[in-house]
């Protein structure tokens, strides 16, 4: 509760500029400072990184552990079909709504609030395309962030919450021991696959990384694409890594990655739920109020597609 309780401290002392906040550059890639300022203090930081991967490395655990990803703004946004901009399509949507909520959001909200975030403060950012392999063929699905300094790169996914900053070098493989929220990687095809611990497959699956130096517009294109269908505009996830374990929701499971590697999962009612996100996460109790029931996630489209292609063939 103490987390909960400083984020509503915090947000009362800073109510008053929510309203006065516009983001400083057209393209959306720059914060205003105060904005920035308001961020830093909200993740615990006192002042400005330093442009070093000892300064990455405090801002992202500061992240992981302070800023969830989930779905439960967009749940409630295109479950009621209402219009305009997906939650967390800008910037300084996701942080406003952090700052008041605590919420986070989905991979191309995260990601392109952190991008931003990191760009304002002078790192040498990048946005990123990826795919989560659910299936052989699913097209990518995944936004992402890569920093450089010099030849060095480092991975900071606001999905996968890996704690730290993950290297990703030019040959060879990386890891992150840890056991709750550590990942690994491999090379197949030329491109780099990380296996990770999803709350709803904690056995496993690996995310392909696709390409790097994304603009905006394919963000905001491949994020209002999940408008039509998404499995995170059915059911509730979530997961915030607190201290050295992962918590969060997976599907109807409430689940712990624990710090010694086990799993603790329980399906969940509403209570359940409800407590997760308020008490454990630190969502405000007059969002989660919102949320709706989770229903079943349909086959995706490309899914229907391919079943209705086959289908056809045989007929044929």
């Amino acid at each position: 509760m103490l987390h909960l309780l400083a984020r509503m401290s915090y947000v009362s002392s800073y109510g008053s500029l929510v309203a006065n906040e516009k983001i400083s550059s057209v393209s959306g890639e720059t914060l205003a400072p105060a904005l920035i300022e308001r961020v830093l203090l909200g993740l615990g930081l006192c002042q400005k990184p330093e442009i070093t991967i000892e300064g990455l490395t405090r801002i992202y655990t500061a992240w992981c552990q302070s800023i969830p990803f989930d779905n439960v703004r967009k749940l409630i946004h295109v479950r009621s079909s209402a219009h305009g901009p997906l939650p967390g399509s800008t910037a300084q949507d996701f942080f406003e709504a952090w700052l008041k909520f605590g919420t986070g959001g989905t991979c191309w909200s995260g990601a392109g609030a952190c991008y931003a975030l990191l760009k304002s403060l002078g790192f040498s950012a990048s946005r990123g395309v990826a795919t989560m392999l659910v299936t052989p063929n699913v097209p990518p699905n995944q936004g992402t962030v890569l920093v450089s300094f010099g030849r060095e790169r480092y991975l900071v996914d606001c999905s996968m919450l890996h704690g730290t900053p993950l290297e990703l070098l030019t040959k060879g493989n990386t890891a992150i021991a840890h056991p709750a929220w550590g990942v690994r990687t491999s090379r197949r095809d030329g491109r780099v696959h990380i296996k990770w611990r999803p709350l709803h497959k904690t056995d496993g699956f690996e995310c392909r990384l696709e390409h790097f130096g994304a603009e905006q517009q394919e963000f905001e294109t491949l994020y209002d694409i999940t408008r039509g269908w998404s499995p995170f505009n059915y059911e509730l996830s979530a997961r915030i890594n607190r201290g050295d374990e992962v918590v969060g929701a997976g599907f109807g499971n409430a689940v712990r990655l624990c710090a010694d590697g086990s799993v603790l999962s329980k399906r969940m009612d509403r209570a359940v739920r409800d407590q997760l996100l308020i008490e454990e996460i630190g969502i405000a109790e007059e969002l989660v109020a919102q949320l709706p029931e989770d229903v079943k996630t349909p086959p995706p489209p490309w899914a229907r597609t391919a079943e209705e292609a086959k289908a056809l063939q045989r007929v044929s």
